[in-house]
């Protein structure tokens, strides 16, 4: 949940990639399913605390974690809920702005959620410190980097933006296999701060490569494992 790009492929179509930055212990093997309120989403499940950095809904919805909000901030261990079950939660709420201005997240760390909601793209942040909400409306015909403000300071985060912006430029390949080379091999050659990272003798790198593939009537999560060298795919039939 480290770095993520929204490449809009067609009206009304995207690819969502989020490169998760974390220890290999809580790598997950699979792409769970679940049904709630009459839908089904689907989500690889954190080891941790049993939530999700990233998930998708058959109400064709889409919720992407980062950690942190705008810079590194203190953290205030130990927190009493983890912001990966919020991700889950949020699909209990009819829409974006109704999780927004309902959701309690009085206790949790900072974070930027990114959510797709049936057109909607949006850029949610919450500071703890501040205990004060940020939202943005983003254009969903534009492309968009996030990298997550924990592990990547302002100047690493704009070089990035870069990096996406040198790829783009007369680029007329976006399909799911251009856009995980980019996530694969995107940077300078640093592991710290490539888009595949490693730090600290692989206490903390990327682990795994999730896209949600956005269609007409349709998602498709593929989660690339590259701990285990695996892909595994599910596919959701968007209702309504």
């Amino acid at each position: 949940m480290c770095t993520v790009t929204f490449i809009p492929t067609n009206k009304n179509e995207f690819i969502l990639t989020s490169n998760r930055d974390e220890n290999e212990t809580r790598s997950p093997e699979n792409i769970t399913q679940i049904e709630e309120n009459g839908q089904k989403i689907i989500f690889p499940r954190d080891k941790g605390a049993g939530g999700t950095w990233i998930a998708a809904a058959s109400d064709n919805k889409l919720v992407c974690l980062l950690n942190g909000a705008f810079e590194r901030h203190p953290r205030n261990l130990p927190y009493p809920r983890s912001r990966g079950i919020m991700v889950l939660e949020f699909f209990q709420y009819p829409d974006a702005n109704q999780f927004f201005a309902a959701y309690d997240f009085s206790d949790l760390e900072s974070f930027t959620l990114i959510t797709y909601d049936n057109g909607q793209l949006w850029d949610f942040r919450w500071d703890e410190h501040k205990q004060q909400k940020f939202i943005k409306a983003l254009d969903i015909n534009e492309y968009h980097i996030w990298s997550s403000a924990t592990l990547y300071e302002k100047e690493v985060r704009k070089k990035r933006e870069k990096w996406l912006d040198e790829w783009l430029f007369n680029r007329t390949d976006f399909s799911s296999a251009a856009i995980l080379e980019l996530h694969k091999k995107g940077g300078e050659g640093n592991p710290s701060i490539d888009f595949m990272m490693n730090r600290y003798n692989y206490l903390v790198q990327t682990v795994s490569i999730t896209q949600v593939i956005g269609r007409s009537g349709k998602m498709e999560m593929i989660y690339h494992d590259l701990m285990k060298n695996q892909v595994k795919e599910k596919e959701l039939i968007v209702l309504g």
